[in-house]
């Protein structure tokens, strides 16, 4: 496949709240460039708060993809998003010689850079014995055995995302490998050029953003949010941090106050997960969300501009 020099794509990860959205944005702007989200949450209908969308300022400034396009019950995983963001792609390079990508979902970048990996079939059997153990054990019970089993994916994993812990244990147990080493697999050739930049910032003052991000949250009305998509708890586009919290809370089970705690704590051990598997990806280089200058140098340096 011929790479053609005009079709690129700048993506840009970092773990929640480090300012992504902000670099992204600016970035779209002086390049003239759509953005598409990697985000796995961002993607869904009803989650502006809790997900923390662009706010309708940036939606209006740059042409955004994938923010709000699927309903709540739909079922939207990283090989259908592969799909259908290569296809977007297509169509945004008709007009466009770049795209910018962001998103704090490390698979569904891997989707987007590299393809998914060809992984077992499903087990009917095994898949319903797994989710009867997710409704009467719960999701640590799930998480503990994959542990065991792949204690290197057990590090990465969302283990607030019962979907991916359940997906992982049963691949271990279907093929009696480990997920994290089936994962490995041929990185498929792309038709454009792929410059990865990371946004990272010491850790004290990252969780302290994420600390004032939650309580703009519950400012804003996250918990009137929560409600309103209450009806739709059992399905996987809510079982995240921020719902899965409020959910408790609502059922009696902890206060408003702890619930925020919660939230604070689980957002702060998800950003710890994402910078864990990012750091892995030797092909991101790191800037501070204010080093813009440095980063537009670099991009160009990249694209030989």
């Amino acid at each position: 496949m011929t790479m053609s020099i005009k079709r690129r794509l700048i993506v840009v990860v970092g773990p929640t709240a480090s300012g992504k959205t902000d670099l992204s944005i600016a970035l779209a702007r002086h390049y003239n460039a759509p953005i598409l989200s990697t985000d796995s949450r961002q993607v869904y209908k009803g989650l502006p708060i809790g997900t923390a969308y662009p706010s309708e300022e940036q939606l209006r400034s740059v042409k955004h993809h994938f923010i709000a396009e699927r309903e709540l019950a739909e079922d939207f995983n990283c090989g259908e998003y592969e799909k259908q963001a290569l296809e977007r792609l297509n169509q945004l390079y008709e007009s466009n010689h770049t795209v910018v990508a962001v998103g704090g979902s490390g698979l569904y970048i891997r989707a987007l850079c590299e393809g998914m990996d060809s992984l077992p079939e499903a087990d009917v059997t095994l898949r319903e014995q797994l989710t009867s153990r997710l409704k009467s054990e719960g999701v640590e019970a799930l998480a503990d055995q994959l542990r065991e089993l792949d204690p290197e994916y057990y590090q990465v994993v969302d283990r607030s995302n019962p979907a991916r812990v359940m997906r992982a244990l049963e691949v271990c147990l279907t093929s009696g490998q480990k997920y994290s080493e089936l994962r490995k697999g041929i990185r498929k050739e792309r038709d454009f050029q792929i410059v990865k930049i990371g946004v990272a910032m010491p850790r004290e003052e990252l969780y302290d953003r994420i600390n004032r991000r939650v309580d703009l949250m519950v400012e804003a009305g996250l918990e009137a949010e929560a409600r309103a998509v209450l009806p739709y708890r059992h399905c996987n586009s809510l079982r995240t941090v921020g719902y899965n919290e409020m959910f408790d809370y609502f059922d009696g089970k902890i206060t408003l106050d702890e619930a925020i705690e919660a939230i604070k704590l689980n957002t702060r051990h998800y950003a710890k997960r994402q910078m864990t598997w990012f750091r892995r990806d030797s092909q991101i280089e790191w800037f501070s969300p204010a080093d813009y200058q440095s980063i537009i140098k670099y991009i160009d340096s990249q694209f030989g501009e």
